[in-house]
């Protein structure tokens, strides 16, 4: 997993490349957001037939966030041209070593051997997509955002877990997938930092993101289950605390 130290992730710089087609301009702002966790997007590009009525709805916040739009034709009916123009910037920003990481903004599958071309080369590459995103693109990535996540909170529950008013289908339970992170990253005194328990749980599935499950955080997550895991709090000598999880025997 190529995800970086905070101390490498200040200096990484990541290309962000949009699939204009298969992409949600009201959500910019939090995709840069979630791109610049993972370092400085200094490269911004756009691509789409801006000819077309389909991409009026970027043309307001390409200069707001410096965005450069890449104007693909659609030169053939039912062929998608933007695939093909993003995937030869990709690989000339890849040879190029313009960029120490790539954010692909898309639901294609056809992103899948980008994605993966770009990990065999020892960078990180993050997705931004829909829930719909085949898993082969999903997993391909180092770390997969679903733009569902992004979206404005719905209300809370008192016990603090977000309640949706829209009919959607039920999320898997997240607890095997804690379970395994957490035999991944228990040390020999039986307890866990929470740190690295986030970074196995996205090692085995890029796309987890405790939003999906209703809270802000991966604590919050873990703290839903009280007759699973244990939690203790050690504060350090520069003030800030590290969290421990242990599994209830």
């Amino acid at each position: 997993m190529t995800i970086a130290t905070d101390s490498q992730t200040s200096n990484r710089r990541i290309a962000m490349l949009i699939d204009g087609d298969n992409a949600q301009p009201s959500l910019i702002e939090k995709m840069l957001a979630e791109a610049g966790r993972y370092g400085v997007v200094s490269i911004r590009r756009i691509y789409g037939d801006w000819t077309t009525s389909q991409m009026k709805g970027w043309k307001d916040t390409l200069n707001t966030h410096a965005i450069q739009p890449i104007q693909q034709f659609r030169y053939t009916v039912g062929k998608n041209a933007t695939d093909s123009a993003l995937i030869i910037d990709a690989m000339d920003i890849l040879y190029g070593a313009k960029a120490h990481g790539f954010c692909l903004v898309s639901s294609d599958s056809d992103y899948t051997r980008l994605a993966t071309r770009i990990r065999e080369k020892g960078l990180f590459v993050m997705g931004i997509g829909k829930k719909m995103t085949p898993r082969a693109f999903v997993n391909a990535c180092d770390v997969f955002v679903y733009t569902e996540n992004l979206l404005p909170k719905p209300k809370r529950t008192k016990s603090g877990r977000a309640k949706s008013s829209l009919d959607k289908k039920p999320e898997p339970d997240p607890r095997p997938l804690l379970r395994k992170a957490f035999e991944m990253a228990v040390q020999e005194d039986g307890w866990a930092s929470l740190g690295p328990l986030g970074q196995y749980l996205r090692q085995l599935d890029p796309g987890f993101d405790s939003r999906t499950y209703g809270y802000k955080q991966l604590s919050q997550l873990i703290r839903a289950y009280p007759s699973l895991f244990k939690i203790r709090s050690v504060k350090q000598t520069h003030g800030n605390s590290i969290i421990y999880v242990r599994l209830k025997e």
